[in-house]
C-alpha cells in the first residue's frame, strides 16, 4: 500500500524473520559472534535467551547463512514434538532421511534407539570429512521435560576428544529457570555458554529503523523525526517486533497524508490502533500483554483499507508547517561533538550567515519556502535545524534563492569546503542521521542559486519534502 509511494521494494517492517534485516546492535552482535565461536570450538551446549520479540529467530537464520559448507545444520522451530519426532526431524535436516521416506511411512516401525544409532553413525561419518553438525532448537522453553532429557542424551554423542553434536537452545527468558529446575540439573551442568539478548536502547532504535528503511530501498524518500523515534522507543521498550508493528502502522499514517516525515503524533496514533500502551520500566516483562497485542495487530491488518481513510481525516489537523514548528532540537550526531575542521577555517559568521566567497562546495541540508502563510513556522524549522547542525560541529550558512515560478527558498547549508574528500565524508555522516537524510553535497555556485551551476549527481534527484 505505502510501499510503492515511498519507493520500497518490500515492506521494511515485516514480522517475518528475514536474516538480511538483522540489525546487529551491540547485544545482537555479541550473541552472533559468541554463537560462531561456540560452533568453531564445539562448545557442546549453548543457551541464548531473550524477551518476546527481541529477534532470536532472525538471529538463528542469520547464523545459518554464515555457517560454512562443512557444517551440517538442523533447525527445529516447532518444540511440540515427541522424542521420536525430534530425532526424525534432525535426521531429515541432516539429509539422512527424506520427506518421501516420512510420507511413505517407511519409518513407522523404527524405534527410538534405532534413530539414535543412525544419528550416531552419521556423526561419526563426519570425522574423516573434517565436518561437524549443529542442532538449533528455537522456542526451547516449550520443550517437554522428556524431550529435554532426550536432548541431554544426544549431547553424550562424542569421541574421546570432542563432541559430535553442537546443540544451541534458543528461548524466552523463562528457559533459564526451567533449565535450573531439579529435573534438568544434569542438562544445565552441560551448558558452557549462556547469553541473554537485550532490547534496543534509544540510539539503537533510531539505527534499527534507519537500517530497515535502507534495506527495503526507500530510506531517501521518508524519515522519522527525532521525536517520533523517541516515541517509538518509549512505546516499544526497544523490542524489535513491537518496533516493526508501530513503524509499519506509522508509515501507513504518513502515506495517508502523503507526508515525507513521520511525526510523533503519527507514531502515537499507530500505537493506539495496535492497543499498545507505553512499556513500564525495562526490568518488567510483558508476558501476557503482548499476546493480546499481536492478536489485536492481526485485526488491524485486516482492516487496513479502512484505516487509511480514517487516518487521513485524523491528520488533516497536522499541517506540515505546524508540525515543524513544534519540533525540538534533534540529538547531536554521534562522533560530531567536536567539529571536524572544514577546509576553510571557521570564522565568526555574519548575521546573514552568507556562504564564504572562497568556498567551492557545501552540504545542502534543508530548503524552506519563504512565501508561506505562517512564516514563523518556517523560521522555527530553520532555527531547529541550525541548532542541531551547530551542536553537531558544523558551521551553518544560509542562501536565499529565487527559483522563478517555483518561488523563493531559504537553503540551509552545513560547512564550506575546498577539499572534496573532506566534504564528501561530512556529507555521508550527515546523511545517515534522520534529521540529515536529505543532506547532499553541492557546489557553492549551485547553493547560491546560480542558474548555470549544476549540483552533484547525488543532488539531482528530487526528494519529497525538499524544494522541487
Amino acid at each position: 500500500m505505502y510501499e510503492q509511494y515511498y519507493g520500497f521494494s518490500e515492506k521494511p517492517f515485516s514480522l517475518t524473520p528475514d536474516p538480511k534485516y538483522l540489525y546487529r546492535s551491540p547485544s545482537h552482535a555479541d550473541a552472533f559472534e559468541l554463537l560462531q565461536y561456540a560452533i568453531r570450538r564445539r562448545e557442546g551446549f549453548v543457551v541464548v535467551t531473550g524477551d518476546i520479540g527481541t529477534g532470536k529467530t532472525t538471529l538463528c537464520r542469520a547464523l545459518l547463512e554464515q555457517i560454512d559448507r562443512t557444517t551440517f545444520t538442523a533447525l527445529v522451530l516447532n518444540p511440540f514434538l515427541s522424542e521420536e519426532d525430534l530425532l526424525k526431524r534432525i535426521l531429515l535436516d541432516f539429509g539422512v532421511i527424506s520427506r518421501d521416506d516420512m510420507k511413505a511411512g517407511r519409518l513407522a516401525g523404527v524405534t527410538k534407539q534405532e534413530l539414535i544409532d543412525t544419528l550416531y553413525d552419521f556423526l561419526l561419518g563426519l570425522i574423516p570429512l573434517k565436518a561437524s553438525a549443529v542442532l538449533i532448537i528455537d522456542e526451547a522453553q516449550n520443550l517437554p521435560l522428556q524431550v529435554l532429557e532426550q536432548i541431554r542424551i544426544l549431547s553424550n554423542l562424542e569421541t574421546d576428544k570432542e563432541k559430535l553434536l553442537q546443540i544451541i537452545l534458543v528461548g524466552q527468558l523463562n528457559l533459564q529457570p526451567l533449565l535450573r529446575s531439579p529435573e534438568l540439573r544434569q542438562l544445565d551442568q552441560r551448558v558452557s555458554i549462556r547469553y541473554e539478548l537485550k532490547p534496543l536502547d534509544a540510539d539503537g532504535v533510531s539505527a534499527y529503523v534507519a537500517h530497515r528503511l535502507m534495506i527495503a530501498g526507500g530510506s531517501g524518500s521518508v524519515s522519522f523525526t527525532a521525536r517520533a523515534l523517541e516515541q517509538v522507543h518509549r512505546l516499544s521498550g526497544g523490542i524489535p517486533r513491537l518496533i516493526n508493528l508501530i513503524c509499519d502502522r506509522a508509515l501507513l499514517a504518513g502515506f495517508s497524508v502523503r507526508a515525507a516525515r513521520i511525526l510523533p503524533d503519527m507514531v502515537k496514533h499507530a500505537a493506539t490502533s495496535l492497543d499498545l500502551a507505553p512499556r513500564p520500566s525495562a526490568g518488567l516483562r510483558w508476558l501476557k500483554a503482548r499476546a493480546s497485542l499481536l492478536a489485536g495487530a492481526a485485526v488491524v491488518l485486516l482492516s487496513s483499507a479502512l484505516a487509511v481513510g480514517a487516518t487521513a481525516l485524523l491528520y488533516q489537523r497536522f499541517e506540515v508547517l505546524t508540525a515543524r514548528a513544534s519540533r525540538p532540537m534533534p540529538p547531536v550526531l554521534p562522533g560530531r561533538q567536536a567539529p571536524i575542521a572544514p577546509a576553510i577555517p571557521a570564522a565568526p559568521v555574519a548575521d546573514d550567515r552568507a556562504l564564504p566567497a572562497n568556498a567551492a562546495m557545501t552540504i545542502l541540508v534543508g530548503s524552506y519556502p519563504e512565501a508561506v502563510t505562517d512564516r514563523s513556522a518556517s523560521d522555527a524549522e530553520v532555527r531547529a535545524l541550525t541548532e542541531w547542525l551547530e551542536a553537531s560541529g558544523f558551521p551553518v550558512f544560509y542562501c536565499d534563492v529565487d527559483l522563478g515560478t517555483r518561488g523563493r527558498w531559504r537553503r540551509v547549508l552545513a560547512g564550506a569546503y575546498t577539499d572534496p574528500d573532506v566534504a564528501r565524508a561530512d556529507a555521508e555522516r550527515l546523511a545517515v542521521a534522520p534529521e540529515g537524510a536529505d543532506a547532499r553535497l553541492v557546489s557553492a555556485a549551485f547553493a547560491m542559486g546560480h542558474a548555470s551551476a549544476a549540483p552533484d549527481t547525488d543532488a539531482a534527484a528530487h526528494r519529497p519534502g525538499t524544494e522541487p
